[in-house]
């Protein structure tokens, strides 16, 4: 049977940025390309940035800006039941997101999966 599988989690992304504004929507872009790139594949179904905030910002002028940006994904994956679908849909977003240089990810929520 397939079942829909989402999460919900936050990664952090450093990078020089002119100002909070700037450096926000920056790294959202970065973000939004990542996650086109992996539904282009079909890795992902689908995927929403929701938000995006300054974590830490420059100590210092040329230093970067670290931004955490909060994000849904969905996979679909083949299980016989929702709680297999639910362990192998979220090996399935941590592989997808680790393969494509996501890093310092904290999940706000298990995996939620609907047939």
């Amino acid at each position: 049977m397939e079942f829909a599988v989402s999460r919900e989690g936050t990664t952090l992304v450093t990078l020089h940025g002119g100002s909070n504004t700037t450096a926000r929507e920056d790294a959202a872009a970065e973000l939004e390309e990542t996650f086109e790139s992996l539904a282009t594949e079909g890795t992902l179904v689908d995927w929403a940035v929701t938000d995006a905030e300054v974590h830490e910002p420059p100590s210092a002028p040329f230093d970067p800006y670290t931004i955490a940006i909060e994000f849904d994904v969905v996979v679909t994956v083949e299980a016989d039941d929702a709680e297999a679908a639910g362990e192998r849909g979220a090996e399935t977003i941590d592989a997808a997101l680790a393969e494509a240089g996501v890093d310092s990810i904290t999940y706000r929520s298990s995996p939620t999966a609907s047939a």
